[in-house]
């Protein structure tokens, strides 16, 4: 039958083909025009999608709590007004930044470490950007847009949660596990346009992006709300830190150390959950381990090897590091007792590459020791 309907959709062509055309720019042009309609379906699709799944969170958020106002704040649209006529100078985000410098924190590309670590020391730190409910209509960018509904959404949702625990509503969050489409298409849209960001940044950023980040941090920090998010969007969140991971491998770009910076700092932030470090660990070790087989490898042999990726291989070293040597829980304990099945193979013939790659990669090798050492310090 497919065969049949090619042959004669091929005649069809051929007999109603306007003179002076060939039968091949004929049928380029008829592709073309189908496939613009086809584009234009999915664009008024692609609305239709979006405005259905703004309704389904007003829905759940009245669910959750229906004496909470939906409505916006006129001062918080005030304040945005005035931020986008008059926006905030980054001085600390250069165009060119090969150097380091003395503080960790100055050298914050996106600002979300010095945001989240001054949000983690005020007890009601959700003041400071929580309490204002964004509007619709943002001065954004087309990559800021396809973030502003999620992040009004789960901006609300946190708002919802600290009012509830200061008594001043009642609500209901068995509700999320009524309606899990509506929090997985909201978490896994703002991971999508984070990806997108980290993908191509451009700098200066704007305060929405890093209140982005801050959102998504607090949703997998908070102890109610991070439960129903991990049962749902595990899965979403694992493709992100591996797409995060890829990003900082594959950056080629000559100027390209505060991307990676500010791109290292999420992967950090993203760590301050257990279950999410624990499974980071993993990515980590594994990424860590094939790149310096691929280097013994290639020193046995004396080939050429990739310069780049020996360079950008180093932040995913330090975020290990970080993890299996400090306390991110709020117990403060650290990941030393990793015990996965990813330290059995990144321990496996360590010392045989340490050993062959120490002269020419010593600080490599450094890395290497000392990782094999956190991963022992709870055995010893």
């Amino acid at each position: 039958y497919l065969k049949i309907s090619k042959l004669a959709l091929a005649f069809a062509i051929i007999q109603s083909k306007p003179p002076g055309k060939s039968c091949k720019e004929y049928t380029e042009h008829l592709a073309k025009c189908v496939s613009k309609q086809d584009f234009g379906w999915k664009s008024e699709v692609e609305v239709l999608e979006a405005e259905v799944l703004r309704l389904r969170q007003e829905l759940l958020l009245s669910k959750i709590s229906p004496r909470f106002c939906l409505e916006n704040d006129a001062s918080a649209e005030t304040l945005l007004d005035q931020e986008c006529i008059n926006p905030r100078s980054y001085s600390s985000q250069i165009e060119d930044s090969g150097c380091d410098v003395s503080n960790d924190y100055a050298f914050d590309s996106l600002g979300i470490a010095s945001d989240f670590h001054q949000f983690e020391q005020n007890v009601n730190a959700s003041q400071h950007w929580l309490e204002r409910v964004l509007p619709l209509n943002l001065c954004s960018t087309v990559k800021e847009d396809t973030l502003t509904a999620p992040v009004q959404f789960l901006q609300r949702l946190l708002e919802i949660k600290r009012l509830s625990e200061g008594g001043i509503l009642q609500a209901d969050f068995t509700e999320l596990e009524k309606d899990s489409f509506t929090i997985c298409n909201s978490v896994s849209q703002l991971l999508d346009g984070l990806t997108v960001f980290y993908n191509n940044p451009k700098f200066p950023v704007s305060n929405f992006l890093t209140e982005a980040v801050c959102v998504l941090m607090s949703l997998i920090t908070d102890t109610k709300l991070s439960n129903h998010v991990l049962k749902k969007c595990f899965r979403k969140l694992e493709e992100f830190k591996k797409n995060l991971i890829q990003i900082i491998l594959r950056n080629s770009n000559v100027n390209r150390f505060q991307a990676l910076h500010a791109v290292s700092n999420t992967l950090v932030l993203l760590g301050r959950n257990n279950i999410l470090r624990n499974s980071l660990i993993s990515l980590l070790l594994s990424e860590v381990r094939q790149f310096a087989e691929q280097l013994l490898q290639a020193h046995q042999i004396q080939a050429m090897y990739d310069i780049t990726q020996y360079e950008n291989i180093f932040p995913l070293c330090m975020i290990l590091e970080q993890f299996l040597q400090n306390g991110t829980g709020p117990s403060n304990t650290s990941s030393s007792d990793y015990d996965g099945e990813e330290k059995i193979k990144f321990l496996k013939n360590l010392d045989k590459i340490i050993l062959y790659l120490s002269d020419e990669f010593p600080l490599f090798s450094l890395y290497l020791w000392r990782t094999s050492v956190l991963l022992n310090s709870a055995q010893i």
